[in-house]
């Protein structure tokens, strides 16, 4: 089993946790938690060389790495593994997050159970990313939800039950619909007189599921992952859940556990039942399209700077599911880089966001003013991730959405290209309330003398800000590679499955 190092992402988070045990106090805890994450970049690194040297040398597999291991014989279920670019991609973005997550929490309360906690979250988020048996998969998609709970109910802020509650209960809501789905993909996709199977590519190659199964199981499973992926209706637990959540927890939240719903979206619901998906799509490309308007909307009258930034992940995270209902090539090519883009960006703000609030103890930009003077390194990241935000060409958002709304409006048809231009309209809306935010926090005249004693970010905060802003410079200015990446998924069998274009 360990000679597979995608096991590696799993077991490196439990000897973190046992590890946090053992600690005899802070300045360990924070040891384990930096070389943990340490290793699992490295580790994530080594696993992109690994992959592109494997393409490199002619292999047209779906998946890389692909190995299994039985678990429970009586109903088929194994510890199945593998991984694609999408999910190396996922496994970098999420590496990355941890890494800066763990700086930005140095001083955090009670380190040794926040950090307890917060790995185990990661450890479903990495186990997620590299399953490939659908009951291994939700396994680990439980396992990265039900730690939010008492993340955000012990050490978060404000109204934190309310908010703790609400989220548990909305996306176990939205876990109860994906647990329905999986089961009747289970039992509906093998051929008749052959065994039952959770394997998503075997499950691919079968490609038995009828017509009339997918278009009873595609929307309980698209709702179901999209309920994480803060899709219109069924959004309301986001902004919430951000505002009182720690930084860390905010960090991870939106920057990684949200793309479970994107990727879920696409690896389970529109891989598996293709014909429900390219018949249905139309019903949730409106859902995501208001999500795209609206959260751009509703970020624009907030005053709050954590519900601001909670709504526009609202947005980013609707032009996501919006992309891949496009089912082409580019568009879906898009989707990922828009995960990556926001993963990365939202998880900077949420980490600039904690440290002012950490020194000014207000997050409403009305009481705040001229923190550009004060705490300079602070101001000018927060401006990076604005621009990063707003579309701004060399950053990764620029990229990333450009390639959506290319891959969007090559649809011929009328309804397709009136939504693109609708969600392109998203582009102005988030440029109003970045720079409006900018203009109240960073410039004009000091709102609170006390603010002018202030002092600037740390060596920790630095670090975990700087890391999080070259990897998105990083995207904007060298996003072929990152698109050569993505594309390597494609495969013709994944272009037969899905109907790509």
């Amino acid at each position: 089993m360990f000679s597979n190092i995608l096991i590696y992402f799993v077991v490196i988070p439990l000897l973190m946790l046992a590890g946090f045990a053992i600690c005899k106090n802070e300045k360990q805890v924070r040891t384990v938690a930096v070389t943990g994450s340490i290793l699992l970049l490295a580790l994530s690194a080594k696993l992109l060389c690994d992959y592109i040297g494997w393409r490199n040398d002619g292999h047209m597999e779906e998946m890389y790495l692909v190995d299994h291991w039985s678990w429970f014989a009586p109903l088929h279920i194994n510890l199945a593994v593998g991984v694609d670019g999408i999910s190396i991609a996922m496994l970098i973005l999420s590496s990355i997050i941890v890494f800066a997550g763990s700086f930005a929490s140095w001083k955090i309360d009670d380190a040794r159970h926040f950090f307890m906690w917060l790995i185990l979250l990661s450890t479903g988020v990495f186990g997620f990313f590299i399953s490939i048996d659908l009951f291994t998969m939700f396994m680990f998609y439980e396992v990265a939800l039900i730690p939010m709970y008492l993340l955000i109910g012990v050490w978060g802020t404000g109204r934190k039950e309310y908010s703790a509650m609400k989220l548990t209960l909305m996306l176990m809501g939205g876990s109860a619909f994906i647990m329905l789905s999986l089961i009747g993909i289970y039992f509906h996709s093998a051929p008749e007189g052959s065994e039952l199977t959770w394997n998503i590519l075997e499950i691919s190659k079968n490609a038995s599921i009828s017509t009339g199964w997918q278009y009873f199981l595609f929307p309980m499973c698209f709702v179901g992952f999209g309920v994480l992926g803060a899709m219109f209706p069924f959004h309301t637990w986001s902004p919430d859940g951000h505002a009182c959540a720690p930084t860390a927890v905010s960090m991870l939240h939106a920057g990684v556990l949200m793309k479970l719903g994107g990727y879920g979206c696409f690896r389970v619901a529109m891989y598996l039942m293709p014909e429900a998906a390219q018949d249905l799509a139309w019903i949730f490309l409106i859902l995501t399209g208001i999500s795209v308007v609206y959260g751009a909307f509703s970020a624009c009258v907030q005053t709050d700077l954590k519900y601001i930034n909670a709504y526009s992940s609202v947005s980013h995270c609707g032009m996501v599911l919006f992309a891949i209902l496009m089912i082409n090539t580019t568009a879906l090519t898009g989707a990922i880089m828009q995960m990556l883009s926001h993963g990365l960006m939202t998880a900077l703000f949420f980490a600039l966001i904690g440290m002012i609030y950490g020194r000014t103890h207000t997050r409403d930009i009305r009481l705040m003013g001229g923190l550009m003077k004060i705490m300079p390194f602070l101001g000018v990241s927060y401006v990076i991730a604005g621009m990063a935000s707003l579309g701004l060409p060399g950053l990764s958002g620029f990229v990333a959405e450009m390639t959506i709304f290319v891959g969007s409006f090559e649809h011929p048809d009328m309804f397709h290209r009136v939504f693109t231009i609708v969600a392109c309209c998203s582009i102005v809306i988030t440029a109003v309330y970045i720079l409006r935010v900018v203009g109240k926090l960073l410039f004009g005249p000091v709102q609170d003398p006390h603010h002018s004693e202030l002092t600037d970010a740390t060596w920790w905060e630095r670090l975990s800000a700087i890391t999080l802003i070259v990897s998105v410079a990083a995207i904007g200015c060298f996003p072929n590679f990152f698109e050569s990446l993505i594309r390597f998924t494609f495969s013709p069998e994944i272009f037969r499955a899905i109907g790509l274009n």
